[in-house]
């Protein structure tokens, strides 16, 4: 499968890092990240999940929606659940040494190893020699999987250091800059060893380091280190060219201190900084930096957007700030270049970027399984269970969709899942399988039905709410066929008389009306269940009349659109693309027209082989490749009825014709379920469910009605088909395997 053409937007991204009030630098990037992503796209939904550090309560704001402890290692997988419970499309991790619990924030791989969904992680750190705890998080991740989007930053005019140095007392002064929390490897000390000379050359000189100390060091030794450099300041005589500034200042601020700052100088002492926010918020007001030469710096300020300096060198210090000082021109000229670069670094541009990566890894993510429930080449059992379609049941009939397990009453009812958990019940009963359970959905299902027919119109209608009230005037073309369908199928499978009675007296009602259907689905379906009709009452002068309109008009469809690498019904695929070969096969048969029957064999020989993937797992044609005109399928998103019919097509083939590739096929779109797909993956719940669809990258864990009796059918066909195997004495080729 390639991904090429794979890539779905994401609607939901779970942003996990920490989060302002806490004071440091990653805080400040998961927070301008979550407004670059809103702002990019107003209807994108952040879960953002803050961590917090030890002994801390932050008063964080709304956006944020769940809290970790940083030391708290059952909070970690607690998180995992939670997210995994919100169904995110993505999850953007803000990865650090030091703000995940655990040795070397080995926390944090009891939330990954959990999350179904795809995971972009933003490394603010990459360390040249790690320590063995460290190096256990050496994955060599290929290069493919590696991508570079520069440190997003305000987007800010270009303004002249003197308009706002009088904000700071400033005017006049040349200021040189550091901003960050204060810590020991910033690389202050040196920048100090340097003021002497700087001093004597620039008498007006004025080093500004901007930031609080860093909340850790604090708790560890109060401001000793901030007194310690003031004392080395003071030893050098420089004391009155340094000015700490010992606050965690806002956008806002910084903004103005940037923009007061003659030169910014970040003299940092490790090379291994694979990203500086400080250095992209310099660059992205076009300040002339002079920096040492770790990797960030070196990247970023090359093509003379800054100079660098070697590490730990106090004169090279010295003797570059104070050149760029005399010089106006080449400082102009690096200003200039800085601020052109830093139009490639604004938030806009970056969550854009941000964005496309995440729809990338959407698209080319192969998520691990998350739970037991869905695990590769776990038997299926092959029981035929009522289980799942009751929990969907209320006194009114089966409800759509379901959160989970929990049904979800907003979107009320269907007449599509009620005529086929009718048709499902029946059929149950009828074998003796759960039947006090399967005749109250049967009853409850019918009720249903028969309130959706309106008389007056002649036609059934769908959708109908939870409060009872009918959605709409008429239903699709293509729910009234499956409604035929169900109807023709109860009527040849009940053993309740009552029952029987009530089909018959609506369907002879029904199929008449059904002769105004054009849509080719809305035909297969209705063939389907007149066929089930004529096997009951043969001599049903409407049925067989409009069985043999809508059979020549099926075959007609497909003699029209067929061509050389086309041999379909319509010039599009849809949903349940295989029903319209078995109901033209089905026809066939019935009427005795050969060329029915071997026509649909074509067409459904056609399909299978577009719905098997090169490495010969079953692949439904994708709710994505819907409406594109003679286009080769898109995989995603896969549902569970394309499965089904399928494997109720394929083992009607295998029936009519004794070819075992049929039965192979049949298998193979079972396996679907089993976990023999694109991701490896189940789409059967233990309790005889079905969960809703195999997205780009996970399945979609809830379970509404469609799905859950897609798979008990599915089950019920495989059954058949390993009965017809059976009887032809023919071994099982893989069906359901372990």
């Amino acid at each position: 499968m390639t991904n090429d053409s794979l890539t779905p937007p994401v609607g939901h991204v779970a942003l996990i890092g920490n989060f302002p009030p806490r004071k440091c630098g990653i805080a400040t990037f998961t927070a301008d990240l979550r407004e670059a992503l809103v702002t990019t796209d107003p209807d994108l939904r952040i879960s953002t999940v803050a961590v917090t550090d030890e002994g801390q309560k932050h008063a964080y704001p709304p956006a944020v929606g769940y809290e970790i402890s940083q030391h708290e290692a059952d909070d970690y997988a607690a998180a995992a659940d939670h997210i995994n419970a919100l169904n995110p499309d993505a999850v953007s991790i803000q990865h650090e040494f030091g703000i995940f619990g655990g040795e070397a924030g080995e926390y944090l791989l009891k939330l990954t190893e959990r999350l179904r969904a795809p995971i972009v992680t933003t490394l603010h750190t990459v360390l040249v020699n790690p320590t063995a705890d460290q190096r256990t998080r050496d994955w060599n991740f290929p290069a493919e999987k590696i991508a570079v989007i520069p440190h997003g930053i305000p987007d800010v005019p270009f303004l002249d250091p003197a308009f706002q140095k009088h904000n700071f007392g400033l005017d006049g002064r040349k200021v040189a800059l550091t901003f960050g929390l204060l810590s020991p490897n910033k690389g202050i000390e040196n920048m100090i060893d340097a003021l002497p000379a700087l001093s004597q050359a620039h008498p007006d000189i004025i080093y500004v380091v901007l930031g609080a100390t860093h909340p850790h060091l604090v708790a560890r030794e109060g401001e000793a280190y901030r007194e310690r450099l003031q004392a080395q300041a003071e030893a050098l005589g420089v004391a009155d060219h340094l000015m700490f500034v010992n606050e965690y200042v806002d956008a806002p601020i910084l903004k103005a201190w940037l923009s007061a700052a003659d030169i910014y100088v970040t003299p940092y002492l490790n090379e291994a900084q694979i990203t500086s926010g400080t250095l992209s918020y310099a660059v992205g007001l076009g300040k002339a930096v002079v920096s040492t030469p770790y990797w960030h710096a070196r990247e970023l300020l090359a093509n003379d957007a800054g100079a660098l300096v070697p590490f730990g060198d106090p004169k090279a210090l010295a003797s570059t700030i104070g050149d760029l000082l005399t010089d106006s021109g080449r400082r102009d000229r690096l200003r200039s270049n800085a601020y052109d670069l830093g139009r490639q670094m604004i938030w806009p541009v970056v969550g854009r970027a941000y964005l496309d990566l995440l729809s990338d890894a959407r698209s080319g993510g192969r998520a691990p399984a998350p739970v037991s429930n869905l695990r590769v080449g776990r038997r299926i059992p092959l029981v035929s269970t009522l289980t799942a379609v009751d929990r969907m049941m209320d006194g009114c009939g089966m409800l759509q969709h379901s959160r989970s397990t929990i049904p979800d009453r907003r979107h009320g009812y269907c007449l599509d899942d009620n005529a086929r958990a009718m048709m499902l019940a029946v059929e149950l009963k009828s074998e003796g399988i759960e039947t006090e359970r399967a005749a109250r959905i049967a009853d409850t299902c019918a009720a249903f039905v028969d309130s959706a027919w309106d008389e007056d119109r002649a036609a059934f209608r769908n959708f109908m709410g939870y409060q009872r009230n009918w959605l709409e005037d008429t239903g699709s073309e293509d729910s009234h066929g499956r409604a035929v369908w169900a109807l023709g199928r109860v009527v040849a499978n009940t053993d309740d008389h009552g029952l029987k009675l009530w089909v018959t007296g609506l369907t002879d009602r029904v199929i008449p009306a059904s002769a105004q259907l054009t849509s080719p689905r809305a035909m297969a379906f209705t063939i389907l269940g007149l066929i089930n009709w004529l096997t009951v009452y043969p001599g049903h002068r409407p049925a067989r009349q409009l069985l043999d309109t809508f059979a020549a008009k099926l075959h007609e469809k497909l003699r029209e659109q067929r061509r050389s690498d086309w041999l379909w019904f319509e010039p599009v695929l849809a949903y349940d693309n295989a029903r319209l070969p078995e109901a033209l096969i089905r026809a066939g048969q019935r009427l005795g027209q050969d060329d029915m029957v071997r026509d649909g064999l074509a067409a459904l020989d056609w399909l299978a082989d577009l719905q098997t993937d090169p490495a010969g797992h079953f692949r439904p044609v994708g709710t994505e490749s819907f409406g594109k005109v003679y286009s080769r399928p898109l995989p995603f998103d896969q549902q569970p009825v394309d499965a089904w019919a399928m494997i109720d097509a394929s083992t009607m083939a295998f029936d009519v014709t004794g070819d075992s590739k049929w039965q192979r096929h049949a298998e193979a779109a079972f396996d679907w379920f089993n976990g023999r797909n694109d991701l490896g993956l189940r789409l059967a719940s233990p309790n005889g469910g079905g969960y809703d669809g195999l997205q780009v990258d996970r399945v979609n864990l809830n379970q509404g009605a469609e799905s859950i009796l897609a798979f008990q059918f599915s089950v019920r066909s495989i059954r058949q088909l390993q009965r017809l195997a059976q009887g032809r004495a023919e071994p099982m080729v893989a069906g359901a395997a372990e």
